[in-house]
Protein backbone atom coordinates (compact mmCIF):
# COMPACT_ATOMS: atom_id res chain seq x y z
CA UNK A 1 0.00 0.00 0.00
CA UNK A 2 3.05 2.29 0.18
CA UNK A 3 2.84 3.63 -3.35
CA UNK A 4 -0.95 3.94 -3.25
CA UNK A 5 -0.67 6.36 -0.37
CA UNK A 6 2.49 8.09 -1.53
CA UNK A 7 1.12 8.84 -4.99
CA UNK A 8 -2.61 8.91 -4.14
CA UNK A 9 -3.24 6.11 -6.63
CA UNK A 10 -6.84 5.53 -7.72
CA UNK A 11 -8.17 2.69 -9.88
CA UNK A 12 -11.52 2.79 -11.66
CA UNK A 13 -13.28 1.56 -14.77
CA UNK A 14 -13.88 -1.91 -16.16
CA UNK A 15 -12.37 -4.62 -14.03
CA UNK A 16 -10.28 -6.98 -16.10
CA UNK A 17 -10.09 -4.58 -19.01
CA UNK A 18 -6.84 -3.35 -20.58
CA UNK A 19 -5.06 -1.08 -18.13
CA UNK A 20 -4.49 2.57 -18.98
CA UNK A 21 -2.26 4.56 -16.63
CA UNK A 22 -2.53 8.36 -16.90
CA UNK A 23 0.39 10.56 -15.78
CA UNK A 24 0.07 14.34 -15.47
CA UNK A 25 2.61 17.02 -16.32
CA UNK A 26 4.31 19.89 -14.51
CA UNK A 27 2.11 22.02 -12.28
CA UNK A 28 -0.83 19.63 -12.55
CA UNK A 29 -2.31 16.62 -10.79
CA UNK A 30 -4.60 13.74 -11.70
CA UNK A 31 -7.63 16.05 -11.67
CA UNK A 32 -6.47 17.29 -15.08
CA UNK A 33 -7.65 13.98 -16.57
CA UNK A 34 -11.21 14.25 -15.23
CA UNK A 35 -12.79 14.90 -18.65
CA UNK A 36 -10.99 11.99 -20.29
CA UNK A 37 -11.47 9.38 -17.55
CA UNK A 38 -15.24 8.81 -18.03
CA UNK A 39 -14.63 8.20 -21.72
CA UNK A 40 -12.01 5.54 -20.95
CA UNK A 41 -13.64 3.84 -17.96
CA UNK A 42 -16.26 2.13 -20.12
CA UNK A 43 -13.67 -0.12 -21.75
CA UNK A 44 -10.54 0.02 -19.64
CA UNK A 45 -9.19 -0.17 -16.12
CA UNK A 46 -7.95 3.37 -15.49
CA UNK A 47 -5.09 4.13 -13.09
CA UNK A 48 -4.56 7.69 -11.90
CA UNK A 49 -1.88 9.03 -9.60
CA UNK A 50 -0.21 12.22 -8.45
CA UNK A 51 3.52 12.70 -8.75
CA UNK A 52 5.10 13.22 -5.36
CA UNK A 53 4.87 16.93 -4.63
CA UNK A 54 1.60 17.33 -6.57
CA UNK A 55 -2.08 17.03 -5.76
CA UNK A 56 -2.90 14.73 -2.87
CA UNK A 57 0.45 12.92 -2.86
CA UNK A 58 2.34 12.51 0.39
CA UNK A 59 4.44 15.68 0.44
CA UNK A 60 6.43 14.43 3.42
CA UNK A 61 8.29 11.91 1.24
CA UNK A 62 9.42 14.48 -1.33
CA UNK A 63 13.14 15.23 -1.31
CA UNK A 64 15.34 17.17 -3.73
CA UNK A 65 17.76 14.23 -3.79
CA UNK A 66 15.18 11.80 -5.18
CA UNK A 67 13.24 14.21 -7.36
CA UNK A 68 15.93 16.41 -8.86
CA UNK A 69 15.98 14.20 -11.98
CA UNK A 70 13.40 12.21 -13.89
CA UNK A 71 14.83 9.00 -12.42
CA UNK A 72 13.02 9.45 -9.11
CA UNK A 73 9.68 9.89 -10.87
CA UNK A 74 10.45 6.94 -13.13
CA UNK A 75 11.15 4.79 -10.08
CA UNK A 76 7.74 5.77 -8.71
CA UNK A 77 5.97 4.78 -11.94
CA UNK A 78 7.57 1.35 -11.93
CA UNK A 79 6.82 0.85 -8.23
CA UNK A 80 3.15 1.68 -8.83
CA UNK A 81 3.02 -0.87 -11.64
CA UNK A 82 4.55 -3.55 -9.44
CA UNK A 83 2.33 -2.86 -6.46
CA UNK A 84 -0.91 -2.82 -8.45
CA UNK A 85 0.11 -6.01 -10.30
CA UNK A 86 -2.51 -5.43 -12.98
CA UNK A 87 -0.31 -6.70 -15.78
CA UNK A 88 1.23 -4.68 -18.61
CA UNK A 89 -0.20 -1.17 -18.78
CA UNK A 90 -0.55 1.38 -21.52
CA UNK A 91 1.18 4.39 -20.01
CA UNK A 92 -0.17 7.76 -21.14
CA UNK A 93 2.34 10.46 -20.23
CA UNK A 94 1.50 14.12 -20.72
CA UNK A 95 4.35 16.57 -21.37
CA UNK A 96 7.26 15.83 -19.00
CA UNK A 97 5.59 12.58 -17.95
CA UNK A 98 6.01 11.30 -21.49
CA UNK A 99 9.74 11.06 -20.86
CA UNK A 100 9.12 9.29 -17.56
CA UNK A 101 7.27 6.70 -19.62
CA UNK A 102 10.15 6.48 -22.07
CA UNK A 103 12.64 5.87 -19.27
CA UNK A 104 10.39 3.38 -17.50
CA UNK A 105 9.66 1.39 -20.66
CA UNK A 106 13.34 1.32 -21.60
CA UNK A 107 14.19 -0.02 -18.16
CA UNK A 108 11.36 -2.57 -17.75
CA UNK A 109 9.62 -3.11 -21.10
CA UNK A 110 7.69 -6.09 -19.78
CA UNK A 111 5.66 -3.74 -17.56
CA UNK A 112 4.16 -1.94 -20.57
CA UNK A 113 1.76 -2.90 -23.32
CA UNK A 114 2.48 0.43 -24.96
CA UNK A 115 3.17 4.13 -24.54
CA UNK A 116 1.09 7.14 -25.50
CA UNK A 117 3.29 10.23 -25.45
CA UNK A 118 0.93 13.21 -25.29
CA UNK A 119 2.53 16.54 -26.27
CA UNK A 120 5.99 15.15 -25.48
CA UNK A 121 9.34 16.88 -25.54
CA UNK A 122 12.63 15.03 -24.98
CA UNK A 123 14.44 18.37 -24.77
CA UNK A 124 12.94 21.86 -24.61
CA UNK A 125 16.20 23.60 -25.50
CA UNK A 126 17.24 24.16 -29.11
CA UNK A 127 20.50 22.50 -30.13
CA UNK A 128 21.93 24.49 -33.06
CA UNK A 129 24.90 22.14 -33.36
CA UNK A 130 22.64 19.23 -34.37
CA UNK A 131 19.77 21.21 -35.87
CA UNK A 132 17.36 20.05 -33.16
CA UNK A 133 14.54 22.49 -32.43
CA UNK A 134 13.03 22.15 -28.98
CA UNK A 135 11.17 25.43 -29.06
CA UNK A 136 13.30 27.48 -26.66
CA UNK A 137 16.80 28.90 -26.73
CA UNK A 138 19.03 28.32 -23.71
CA UNK A 139 18.57 32.00 -22.88
CA UNK A 140 14.78 31.60 -23.00
CA UNK A 141 14.90 28.77 -20.49
CA UNK A 142 17.26 30.69 -18.20
CA UNK A 143 14.88 33.66 -18.20
CA UNK A 144 11.87 31.41 -17.60
CA UNK A 145 13.48 29.77 -14.58
CA UNK A 146 14.75 33.08 -13.19
CA UNK A 147 11.24 34.51 -13.43
CA UNK A 148 9.80 31.44 -11.72
CA UNK A 149 12.34 31.73 -8.90
CA UNK A 150 11.66 35.42 -8.38
CA UNK A 151 7.86 35.29 -8.27
CA UNK A 152 6.27 31.87 -8.66
CA UNK A 153 2.67 33.03 -8.40
CA UNK A 154 3.25 35.86 -10.86
CA UNK A 155 5.02 33.48 -13.22
CA UNK A 156 2.10 31.04 -12.98
CA UNK A 157 -0.42 33.74 -13.83
CA UNK A 158 1.59 34.76 -16.88
CA UNK A 159 2.75 31.39 -18.20
CA UNK A 160 -0.19 29.09 -17.57
CA UNK A 161 -2.48 30.76 -20.17
CA UNK A 162 0.38 30.69 -22.69
CA UNK A 163 0.98 27.00 -22.07
CA UNK A 164 -2.72 26.21 -22.25
CA UNK A 165 -3.28 28.16 -25.46
CA UNK A 166 -6.91 28.49 -26.54
CA UNK A 167 -7.17 32.22 -25.70
CA UNK A 168 -10.79 32.18 -26.87
CA UNK A 169 -11.51 29.89 -23.91
CA UNK A 170 -9.99 31.82 -20.98
CA UNK A 171 -11.50 29.44 -18.45
CA UNK A 172 -8.96 26.83 -19.51
CA UNK A 173 -6.02 29.14 -18.86
CA UNK A 174 -7.54 30.09 -15.53
CA UNK A 175 -7.84 26.45 -14.52
CA UNK A 176 -4.21 25.76 -15.33
CA UNK A 177 -3.16 28.93 -13.50
CA UNK A 178 -5.03 27.78 -10.41
CA UNK A 179 -3.42 24.36 -10.67
CA UNK A 180 0.05 25.90 -10.85
CA UNK A 181 -0.72 28.15 -7.90
CA UNK A 182 -1.77 25.22 -5.72
CA UNK A 183 1.70 23.72 -6.00
CA UNK A 184 4.30 24.21 -3.30
CA UNK A 185 6.64 26.86 -4.78
CA UNK A 186 9.81 25.19 -3.50
CA UNK A 187 8.85 21.85 -5.01
CA UNK A 188 7.68 23.53 -8.20
CA UNK A 189 11.05 25.24 -8.64
CA UNK A 190 12.85 21.89 -8.54
CA UNK A 191 10.32 20.18 -10.81
CA UNK A 192 10.54 23.06 -13.29
CA UNK A 193 14.26 22.47 -13.66
CA UNK A 194 13.68 18.76 -14.14
CA UNK A 195 11.04 19.55 -16.76
CA UNK A 196 12.80 22.24 -18.76
CA UNK A 197 16.45 21.17 -18.45
CA UNK A 198 16.24 17.40 -18.99
CA UNK A 199 17.57 16.03 -22.25
CA UNK A 200 16.24 12.56 -23.08
CA UNK A 201 16.84 12.53 -26.81
CA UNK A 202 19.28 9.64 -26.59
CA UNK A 203 16.84 7.58 -24.50
CA UNK A 204 14.19 7.45 -27.23
CA UNK A 205 15.98 4.76 -29.22
CA UNK A 206 15.88 2.44 -26.19
CA UNK A 207 12.07 2.11 -26.33
CA UNK A 208 10.95 -1.26 -27.71
CA UNK A 209 7.23 -1.25 -26.85
CA UNK A 210 4.51 0.01 -29.23
CA UNK A 211 4.34 3.80 -29.03
CA UNK A 212 1.95 6.51 -30.14
CA UNK A 213 3.18 10.09 -30.31
CA UNK A 214 0.19 12.44 -30.03
CA UNK A 215 1.10 15.97 -31.12
CA UNK A 216 -1.22 18.99 -30.90
CA UNK A 217 -1.70 20.97 -34.09
CA UNK A 218 -0.53 24.20 -32.42
CA UNK A 219 1.58 24.02 -29.27
CA UNK A 220 4.03 26.74 -28.22
CA UNK A 221 5.64 24.37 -25.70
CA UNK A 222 6.16 21.39 -28.03
CA UNK A 223 6.22 22.49 -31.68
CA UNK A 224 5.46 20.03 -34.51
CA UNK A 225 9.13 19.34 -35.16
CA UNK A 226 9.42 17.82 -31.71
CA UNK A 227 6.69 15.28 -32.31
CA UNK A 228 8.29 14.28 -35.60
CA UNK A 229 11.67 13.97 -33.88
CA UNK A 230 10.26 11.65 -31.22
CA UNK A 231 8.49 9.54 -33.87
CA UNK A 232 11.67 9.23 -35.90
CA UNK A 233 13.76 8.15 -32.91
CA UNK A 234 11.44 5.55 -31.35
CA UNK A 235 11.53 2.44 -33.54
CA UNK A 236 8.15 1.57 -35.00
CA UNK A 237 6.32 4.44 -33.33
CA UNK A 238 3.39 6.25 -34.90
CA UNK A 239 2.63 9.99 -34.91
CA UNK A 240 -0.85 11.45 -34.86
CA UNK A 241 -1.50 15.18 -34.99
CA UNK A 242 -4.57 16.13 -33.02
CA UNK A 243 -6.74 19.02 -34.15
CA UNK A 244 -6.53 20.24 -30.55
CA UNK A 245 -4.46 23.35 -29.90
CA UNK A 246 -2.40 24.26 -26.87
CA UNK A 247 -0.37 22.00 -24.62
CA UNK A 248 -3.19 20.34 -22.65
CA UNK A 249 -5.49 18.48 -25.04
CA UNK A 250 -6.97 16.42 -22.22
CA UNK A 251 -8.71 19.65 -21.14
CA UNK A 252 -9.09 21.44 -24.47
CA UNK A 253 -10.25 18.41 -26.48
CA UNK A 254 -11.03 15.47 -24.15
CA UNK A 255 -13.09 13.52 -26.68
CA UNK A 256 -10.37 13.64 -29.31
CA UNK A 257 -7.72 12.78 -26.74
CA UNK A 258 -9.70 9.83 -25.38
CA UNK A 259 -10.38 8.58 -28.91
CA UNK A 260 -6.67 8.60 -29.76
CA UNK A 261 -5.86 6.68 -26.57
CA UNK A 262 -8.69 4.20 -27.16
CA UNK A 263 -7.71 3.49 -30.76
CA UNK A 264 -4.11 2.88 -29.74
CA UNK A 265 -4.96 0.59 -26.81
CA UNK A 266 -7.26 -1.45 -29.02
CA UNK A 267 -4.51 -1.74 -31.62
CA UNK A 268 -1.99 -3.25 -29.18
CA UNK A 269 -4.31 -5.69 -27.40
Amino acid sequence: MHTRNRNHVTVSGRAGGPVVMLAHGFGCDQHMWRLVVPLLERDFTVVLFDHVGAGRSDLSVWSPERYSTLDGYTDDVLEICRELALGPVTFVGHSVSAMMGVLAAAREPEAFAGLVLLAPSPCFVDDPATGYRGGFSAEDIDELLESLDANYLGWSGTMAPVIMGNPERPELGEELTNSFCRADPDIARVFARVTFLSDNRDDLTEVTVPTLVAQCSVDVIAPPEVGAFVRDRIPGSRLVTLSATGHCPQLAAPEETAAAITDFVESVR
